[in-house]
């Protein structure tokens, strides 16, 4: 299988001196490449820019409470940009996002969350406390991603197991097949997934509790969109979500993975926000 570089598969952006920079950040296990179709609804109205994939560099290893993550993201900022740029998150990427904020908002217009709600209260201490007595793999994503099955004859046996599954039958397919084209790379027994389940897993395990802190007083403009029959905003609650975004906040259909469900709604919601957020006005 010829692997396609992640760098190529990245949208085709005009100049970064023509419309505003959109920098995105994708979600936990999903490469940036995998969001094609919706940054392609984006791209008449912002540059889009992004890192390929986070967490398997390195230089930022994943520990808990991701203050690695969040340097690798800041990192790439600084390296990239001249001027604040506006940051869209998916899930992990948009907590990321918010800890960037909140260190480094000289860096950062405005943040738009996907389906990353924030985890406070009793819940941040449940999750704290979980991590400290190693409960989490049992209960939390981490369980089922550790056994995540990771190797396949070939791309299209990838695909033909993907489509079987509920989350991602819903997505249209040629989206699904930008996730095997950039998802999987070689291996001794023909396929496995380029983003590894052990990162996806160590993500899941290290996952910050110290968000509800974060978020007060929050230097730059935050928006909030979800997805109305996401697991994961019910399971973290959307109270601090709600404090922190005020007016800003919108639930469209669709689960977690909505921006893949749904591209094109998805990217006319982010740009509503967007123009929502820049000017101001609810």
């Amino acid at each position: 299988m010829t692997t396609p570089n992640l760098l190529e598969s990245e949208p085709q952006c005009q100049s970064p001196t023509s419309l505003p920079i959109l920098h995105f950040v994708h979600a936990n296990s999903y490469p940036s490449a995998t969001y094609r179709q919706f940054f392609g609804h984006l791209a008449p109205h912002y540059t889009v820019q992004c890192l390929p994939m986070h967490a398997h560099d390195p230089r930022y290893p994943v520990r808990n409470g991701w203050r690695q993550l969040m340097q690798e993201l800041l990192d790439d900022l600084v390296a990239r940009y001249d001027r604040p740029v506006i940051l869209v998150g998916h899930s992990m990427g948009g907590m990321l996002a918010l800890m960037v904020a909140k260190e480094r908002p000289d860096l950062v217009r405005c943040v738009v969350l996907l389906d990353s709600p924030v985890v406070a209260g009793w819940r941040a201490g449940l999750l704290r406390m979980a991590k400290a007595v190693g409960v989490d793999q049992r209960f939390g994503p981490a369980k089922f991603s550790a056994r995540r099955r990771n190797v396949w004859p070939d791309a299209e046996a990838a695909f033909e197991h993907y489509v079987s599954k509920p989350l991602f039958s819903v997505w249209p397919p040629s989206v699904l097949r930008d996730y095997i084209d950039v998802g999987l790379t070689a291996h001794p027994q023909g396929v496995t997934l380029r983003f590894t389940r052990e990162t996806e897993t160590a993500v899941y395990r290290t996952l910050p509790h110290h968000l509800g802190r974060l978020t007060r007083r929050f230097p730059v403009p935050v928006g909030f969109i979800g997805g109305e029959q996401s697991v994961e905003c019910r399971q973290a609650g959307l109270t601090a979500t709600r404090r922190l975004v005020g007016s800003h906040f919108r639930l469209l259909p669709g689960g977690h993975l909505f921006p893949m469900e749904s591209p094109a709604v998805a990217a006319a919601a982010v740009h509503h926000m967007l123009r929502s957020l820049l000017s101001g006005s609810p």
